[in-house]
C-alpha cells in the first residue's frame, strides 16, 4: 500500500482539480452542467478559491455563488447534483491525497455543497428522496 501525500501547494491543487473536473465533465449526472465550459480559462479561478480555502492564500476575490445561481436559473440544481459533485470530489481527493489538508478539502467540499444547495433552494436539501448518496457508493479510480 503506497502512502499518498497531503495537499501541499497550488500545483497539487491544480492536479487535483484537473482530475476532478475530468470526472465531473464526463459524469452523466453533473456533466451536462459543464457543457461549453473552458476548463483552462476557469481553472485559475477555481484554484484560487481552493488555495484560499485550504492553503490560506488570499487570491480568490470573486463571487462563488453567482455562477451557480446562473446555472440554477437555467436548470435547477438539486440535492442529487450536489451529492454527485461531493461524491466525485471526495473520491478524487482520496485517490490522490491523504492528510490534514486532504481531510479539510473533503469537509470543506461537503460544507460548501450543502450551503450552496440550501441557498439555491431556499433551505430544501432533498431529504431522503434522491438527495445525497453515501460516499461509499462511488469508486473513482486514480489512474
Amino acid at each position: 500500500m503506497s502512502v499518498r501525500p497531503d495537499i501541499a501547494d497550488r500545483a497539487d491543487l491544480e492536479v487535483l482539480l484537473r482530475r476532478f473536473y475530468g470526472a465531473a465533465f464526463a459524469d452523466p449526472v453533473i456533466g451536462p452542467f459543464f457543457a461549453g465550459t473552458e476548463l483552462d480559462r476557469h481553472l485559475p479561478h477555481i484554484a484560487d478559491f481552493w488555495g484560499r480555502a485550504l492553503l490560506r492564500s488570499a487570491e480568490y476575490r470573486r463571487d462563488l455563488f453567482a455562477p451557480h445561481a446562473a446555472l440554477h436559473a437555467r436548470q435547477p440544481l438539486t440535492a442529487r447534483h450536489f451529492g454527485r459533485w461531493l461524491q466525485l470530489w471526495t473520491a478524487t481527493v482520496d485517490g490522490l491525497h491523504s492528510g490534514p489538508l486532504a481531510e479539510r478539502a473533503k469537509s470543506q467540499g461537503e460544507r460548501i455543497s450543502l450551503a450552496m444547495l440550501r441557498r439555491l433552494t431556499g433551505g430544501a436539501t432533498g431529504g431522503g428522496t434522491g438527495g445525497f448518496v453515501p460516499l461509499s457508493a462511488v469508486l473513482l479510480r486514480s489512474g
